[in-house]
């Protein structure tokens, strides 16, 4: 039976090994090398989680809080955003959270193009996409958490950068999500997402 293997966003196979806790008690990591501990199956109650970044966990598994209509809502807004930045999303349990790009995508993307036709070989859009994929790193900027199953009201946060603070700061009470996603998501890549209080 073959390792357990997951390959990441950015081209790289991670494996999955097990270790002992200093009790004694099994515990699971990925890493890029293999070696003799390696894990055949994913032990019950556990699945792979792939952050923003591309670090790979073994985690045990999340109910699922947030509907896939509410992640779709939230894709479609960000898709809509104009500008040097490009948005991940990463759903935990009853939060959802916005990661954007550390790197000005736009440039880089210009960048590649460049070195493609510097090279007198043209790149394809695919090939340019996973350059641009692997190239990027992701910083969490605003996340959404769910307050009101029932009646689906969510809360907002933006990350706060000020030396004393460093933490995430609420910027608006339990609304419906498409209300919250129109008022806030459009400060994204904006100075005035530094305003939001």
């Amino acid at each position: 039976m073959a390792a357990i293997q997951h390959v990441n966003r950015k081209g790289q196979v991670y494996y999955l090994h097990q270790g002992k806790t200093k009790t004694g008690n099994p515990k699971y990591y990925f890493s890029m090398k293999t070696g003799s501990n390696l894990v055949q199956t994913i032990p019950d109650g556990y699945e792979v989680y792939e952050n923003p970044n591309g670090q790979v966990f073994l985690i045990k598994e999340q109910p699922k809080a947030i509907t896939d209509e509410e992640r779709v809502l939230i894709e479609k807004r960000l898709g809509r955003i104009r500008g040097d930045r490009s948005y991940r999303l990463d759903v935990k349990g009853t939060v959802i959270t916005i990661h954007e790009s550390n790197e000005n995508t736009r440039e880089l993307r210009r960048m590649f193009e460049e070195l493609s036709t510097y090279r007198s070989r043209q790149t394809t859009e695919h090939e340019l996409l996973n350059l641009l994929d692997q190239s990027t790193t992701y910083s969490p900027m605003m996340r959404f958490i769910l307050e009101d199953e029932e009646k689906r009201l969510f809360s907002v946060q933006r990350y706060c950068f000020r030396g004393s603070v460093d933490d995430w700061i609420q910027i608006g009470g339990a609304q419906h999500l498409k209300a919250v996603v129109e008022k806030f998501i459009p400060h994204l890549g904006k100075e005035s997402f530094f305003e939001l209080f």
